[in-house]
C-alpha cells in the first residue's frame, strides 16, 4: 500500500500558519478525492482541506487546536494501489476549499509600546493561534496578560473565546488583582505614586429576562463584530452624501440587458457600472486609494475593489476584484457575478477576499435609500449605493426649468478623516455621481 503526506497548503499572501479547528475524518476512514478531511482557521478565513486523492486516512499528524505551518504534513493517506511511496502532496489545486468567511481580516492597529509584540509562544511554552494573537495585538493585550489567561483549549491553550471572555472584565480583574496584592511600604521621601489610569469604558452587562432567547454569535459574526469595532476605534469616520439622477443609466440598462445576456451569457446589474464609475474616480483622485501606517501614507499602485456580499446566513463577506482598472464593463460584470455566486455557495478562495484597496456596498439591494457604511480596514474609504427610486425632480432646459419624473439614488461616502479631508471625500463622491449621471443612452458595451 502506497501512502502520501498531506501538507497544509498555501492559503494566500502573508498567511504562514493555520489552526486546526476540527478533524472531519477519523484514522481508518475511507476518503474520496476532494472530500474535506479537516477544518482549519487563519486570521483571514475559515477553510476545509480536501483529500488530494481517494484512499484510507492512515494517520492524523496533528490534533485539534494545533497551530501548523504552511507546508507542514498534517495527515497521511494510503491507497490500495501498489508502488513506491509518493512525494508529499498539498491539497487539490494547492489551496483549501474556502467556507463562508468574513470580510478580509484587518491589519492590526498599532498597540501601545508597553504591550510589545505578541509572540507565537510564551515563557510557559503555550502556543497562541493567529486569531488570538491578532485580537491581543488589536486590544493591547501583552504577552504577560496572555500567559495569565486560563485557556480552555487542548493543553491549556488560550482560545478565541477565552480572550474575548477576558476582555470585558479586563479592567476589573486588574483592579482586583492590584487590591489583593500586599502593598510594599514606600520610602518616606518618595513622592506619591501617580493614580492608576482609568480603565476604558466597558459595554453594559445585559441579562436575559424570563422567556428571552440567548443566541451565541457564530465564529464569523464574532469576527465581523471585532472588525467593525476595530475600524471605529482606528478611523475617525466622516460621511458625505450626494443624490444622483441616473435616469439615462436606467434607460440604457433596460435597452441592452437582453442583448447583453444573449451575447455574454451574463446578466448585467447596476453593481458593475457603479464599480466602473468608482474606478474612474480613483484614477482621477488616487489619494482615496491609500492606506495608513502610523504617520505614513501608503499610496497603493493597484486598484482592487471589494464588493460587500450578503450570505444566506445573514453574515457579510467582501470578495475583491483585483486590478479592476484593467477590466472593461463586460470583464467587471463577469467578475462580479462569479464572485457573488461563489460567495453565496461558500466556494471563495482565501486570496479572493484579500488585498482590497476600496470597497463598495449596495444597500439598495435591501430597499434602503442610503446608509453610513463602516470603513473596511486597512482601507480609508467605502461607498454605499442606495436604492434607485422614481421621484419628481427639477429638469433644467434652455427653455426653463421643468418638473419631471426621474430615477434618483443616493451615494454615501464614508472616509478616514486622518488622511481624507472633506474636500477630497466630498469631491470624490460628487465625481462618481457625475459619471453615473453622464451615462449615455447610446453607449455600447
Amino acid at each position: 500500500m502506497s501512502q502520501i503526506d498531506i501538507l497544509l497548503p498555501k492559503m494566500g499572501e502573508s498567511v504562514a500558519e493555520a489552526t486546526i479547528i476540527k478533524w472531519l475524518k477519523n484514522e481508518g476512514d475511507r476518503v474520496e478525492a476532494d472530500e474535506p478531511i479537516v477544518e482549519i482557521a487563519t486570521d483571514k478565513v475559515d477553510s476545509e482541506v480536501p483529500a488530494p486523492e481517494a484512499g484510507i486516512l492512515l494517520k492524523r499528524l496533528v490534533n485539534d487546536g494545533d497551530v501548523v505551518k504552511v507546508g507542514q504534513p498534517i495527515a497521511q493517506i494510503g491507497s490500495a494501489a501498489g508502488g513506491a511511496p509518493s512525494a508529499p502532496a498539498a491539497a487539490t489545486n494547492g489551496a483549501p476549499k474556502a467556507a463562508p468567511a468574513p470580510a478580509a481580516a484587518p491589519t492590526a492597529a498599532p498597540v501601545a509600546a508597553a504591550s510589545g509584540p505578541v509572540e507565537r509562544t510564551g515563557p510557559s511554552g503555550k502556543f497562541y493561534s493567529p486569531l488570538v494573537r491578532n485580537i491581543a495585538q488589536n486590544e493591547g493585550v501583552s504577552l504577560q496578560e496572555l500567559e495569565a489567561i486560563a485557556g480552555s483549549g487542548q493543553g491549556g491553550r488560550v482560545t478565541k473565546k477565552d480572550i474575548l471572555d477576558y476582555l470585558p472584565n479586563r479592567g476589573a480583574q486588574s483592579t482586583i488583582a492590584a487590591a489583593a496584592a500586599p502593598a510594599a511600604p514606600a520610602p518616606v521621601t518618595s513622592p506619591a505614586a501617580p493614580p492608576a489610569p482609568k480603565a476604558e469604558p466597558q459595554a453594559p452587562k445585559v441579562v436575559a429576562g424570563e422567556g428571552e432567547e440567548i443566541i451565541e454569535m457564530d465564529r464569523m459574526r464574532k469576527l465581523i463584530a471585532d472588525h467593525m469595532v476595530m475600524s471605529k476605534r482606528t478611523s475617525p469616520h466622516v460621511t458625505s452624501f450626494v443624490e444622483a439622477d441616473v435616469t439615462n443609466l436606467v434607460l440604457w440598462r433596460e435597452t441592452v440587458k437582453k442583448a447583453f445576456e444573449q451575447r455574454e451569457g451574463e446578466k448585467i446589474t447596476f453593481t458593475p457600472i457603479f464599480i466602473m464609475a468608482i474606478v474612474q474616480a480613483i484614477k482621477e483622485m488616487p489619494m482615496i486609494n491609500v492606506q495608513v501606517d502610523g504617520y505614513n501614507i501608503i499610496k497603493k499602485k493597484d486598484i482592487n475593489i471589494g464588493m460587500a456580499a450578503a450570505l444566506p446566513s445573514g453574515n457579510l463577506i467582501v470578495p475583491v476584484i483585483k486590478n479592476a482598472d484593467m477590466l472593461n464593463l463586460v470583464g467587471i460584470t463577469k467578475k462580479v457575478n462569479d464572485l457573488a455566486n461563489r460567495a453565496r455557495a461558500g466556494k471563495l478562495q482565501p486570496d479572493e477576499i484579500q488585498g482590497g484597496t476600496y470597497t463598495v456596498t449596495n444597500v439598495g439591494t435591501f430597499g434602503n435609500v442610503l446608509g453610513t457604511p463602516v470603513i473596511n480596514q486597512p482601507q480609508v474609504a467605502i461607498m454605499a449605493t442606495g436604492a434607485i427610486r422614481k421621484k419628481p425632480a427639477v429638469i433644467e432646459t434652455p427653455q426653463g426649468d421643468l418638473i419631471g419624473i426621474r430615477h434618483m439614488m443616493f451615494l454615501s461616502h464614508s472616509y478616514d478623516h486622518r488622511v481624507v479631508d472633506g474636500a477630497l471625500g466630498g469631491k470624490f463622491v460628487r465625481r462618481v455621481a457625475d459619471i453615473l449621471e453622464g451615462w449615455s443612452v447610446d453607449q455600447s458595451f
